[in-house]
């Protein structure tokens, strides 16, 4: 499929897709969170691939979150119209047990930062800075950060950051535990594909498992309530992984010493 915003490129297992409005900072139009939904709904389908990077074409800014100049003229809920998955395809998109890393190689601003956070691993140009100042136009950050920052970085800091609408850098991110790594700008895609790499080279029904799990088990009050419903079979992945051909694959693997061919079934 052709798109007009965005850029999408596939490596063997590898997803990457590329928010391409530099002009406007990678600000989100309407046409740019359909395409972006589009590609998602593509990648989160497509068996082949497994592991899927996010990033902004140019060196400003990764997402300036929602296209203001077309806010602004919004009369109804149509004229700027978010899909059913969210900002970007992303912060509602709770059904996609794959890997996704934002490479953030700029500023990530609002709804920029809410995709940031619905990723699962996060690396940062030392350039980069990250803010929810939504209350300074008189809105709130509804694309789920919010809820997200909170429960990633716990009440006291998350409120600092939601209600000054001040913006943080990419040092303070990380210390703050929103960040995996900060390193330079010309590095960012290169550490974004080393991550990737780690990743593939675990069997993919297993990594889709500990997201899947991780995540829904927050749902849950304890840990020993999770693992009770783990227990139960609540988490039919679980069962999907232990049925998998990939299982037997790396067992044989690990005793011949070898490297192991996943099959992804």
């Amino acid at each position: 499929m052709s798109y007009n915003n965005i850029i999408t490129q596939t490596n063997g297992r590898l997803f990457t897709l590329t928010i391409n409005r530099p002009e406007v900072m990678n600000a989100l139009n309407p046409e740019t969170h359909a395409e972006m939904s589009a590609a998602f709904d593509e990648f989160e389908a497509n068996d082949d691939l497994w592991v899927a990077i996010i990033t902004g074409a140019g060196e400003q800014a990764f997402c300036a979150g929602g296209d203001i100049s077309v806010m602004v003229d919004a009369k109804t809920d149509d004229d700027y119209k978010v899909p059913d998955t969210g900002y970007g395809g992303l912060t509602n998109r709770h059904s996609c047990d794959k890997p996704i890393i934002a490479a953030v190689n700029g500023f990530a601003m609002g709804g920029g930062f809410e995709i940031a956070l619905s990723c699962d691993l996060v690396v940062a140009a030392d350039s980069a800075s990250f803010g929810l100042p939504e209350p300074k136009i008189g809105t709130a950050a509804v694309a789920g950060g919010m809820h997200r920052l909170i429960r990633d970085i716990g009440l006291k800091p998350a409120m600092e950051i939601l209600l000054t609408a001040k913006p943080i850098d990419a040092e303070t991110a990380s210390k703050l535990g929103i960040v995996n790594a900060v390193v330079p700008a010309t590095d960012v895609m290169a550490t974004a594909e080393k991550y990737a790499e780690d990743i593939l080279k675990c069997a993919p029904i297993a990594v889709q498992a500990t997201k899947h799990c991780a995540l829904q088990g927050l749902n849950y009050g304890s840990v020993q309530q999770a693992q009770e419903a783990q227990h139960r079979g609540d988490f039919k992945i679980l069962d999907k992984m232990m049925k998998s051909d990939d299982v037997q694959e790396g067992l044989q693997a690990f005793m011949q010493k070898r490297k192991p061919e996943w099959q992804g079934k």
